[in-house]
Order: structure tokens, then sequence, then C-alpha cells
């Protein structure tokens, strides 16, 4: 399974994560701060990484289970 880190202290709890995930993953949690609440869904497209402005959140790729990329080849 793959993993996703959200910094609080570079989050500034815009919701541009939440907003992008196509999975779902994300959501608000109650402290206003994204959070996973459904990582199995998760498949490391890394969409909330990239459109975060404050590199606050980082996606783990799980390396057994998550497909394998042009980029991961070499």
């Amino acid at each position: 399974m793959n993993r996703v880190d959200v910094y609080k202290g570079w989050c500034k709890k815009c919701g541009i994560c939440v907003a992008f995930c196509p999975r779902n993953v994300l959501s608000t949690g109650d402290d206003g701060y994204p959070t996973a609440a459904n990582p199995e869904a998760c498949t490391g497209c890394r969409w909330c990484e990239y459109r975060c402005p404050d590199f606050a959140i980082v996606v783990h790729k799980d390396e057994q289970t998550a497909p394998a990329t042009d980029s991961d080849n070499g």
C-alpha cells in the first residue's frame, strides 16, 4: 500500500490536494488538515504531491504493489 505523508508545519490547509485526488484518498480532517482517510485506494499517482503549492505532501510508493513506470525501469 502507498503512504501519504502531510507535513502540517508546511501545510496551509488550502485543500488543493483533497480536490485533485482522483481516488478520494484524501479528506479534510477535523483540524482542517488533509488526511489519508482511504489509504488503500491510493494508486501512487502523486497528483496531490504535484499540486501542493507548499510541498507539504509526499507520496511514498510501495515498491511491492505499485505498478512499474518507465521512470522506474531506468
